[in-house]
């Protein structure tokens, strides 16, 4: 990684394309090992169009953050609220549903970075809690999470194309 400036930036629809392509390569690398290529494909087509992304960002309960190296988007953070929240849907808790890294720069504390927005944003809208999920055969993001303070709470399926899946839900409370 390079020695440049990392910073945080809020998405808006201007950003679409750049979205879509980091979602797409960062979704790509982080599950295609232990999924089929058709499965991972129709989660993109599916959850990473143009149309589904486009709604997303202009969703008020939702938000997208770049992190930024040097002025080049190299992760991204979505946050949900309120009806926008995948799972518990309640007005007191922040749903950390995405947090993605370029492979090449992963370790190297960017993902840190986009966790620490997420607690910021999470106290700036007074929330009770945050949570997650996170795919239980996803060792390093679990002990990352961990490490944050985030703890077990529940598990929910999580269906990847034809493959339904397990997510563990992490709960940390603030």
């Amino acid at each position: 990684m390079s020695k440049g400036s990392i910073h945080i930036s809020k998405l808006t629809t201007a950003d679409l394309a750049v979205l879509r392509t980091i979602s797409i390569d960062t979704f790509y690398e982080s599950f295609i090992w232990g999924n089929t290529e058709q499965n991972i494909q129709y989660y993109i087509d599916n959850f990473f169009s143009e149309e589904k992304l486009s709604a997303e960002i202009i969703d008020p309960c939702s938000e997208f953050y770049f992190a930024n190296l040097d002025d080049q988007p190299v992760g991204y953070l979505k946050v949900n609220i309120g009806k926008a929240q995948t799972e518990l849907k309640e007005n007191n808790g922040l749903e950390i549903e995405r947090i993605y890294v370029k492979k090449e720069l992963q370790g190297k504390k960017l993902g840190q970075v986009l966790f620490n927005k997420a607690i910021q944003l999470a106290r700036e809208k007074n929330a009770d809690y945050l949570w997650l999920g996170v795919w239980e055969k996803n060792p390093g993001a679990i002990k990352f999470y961990e490490r944050n303070g985030l703890v077990r709470f529940a598990t929910h399926p999580f269906k990847l194309g034809n493959d339904l899946q397990t997510d563990i839900m992490m709960k940390l409370d603030l």
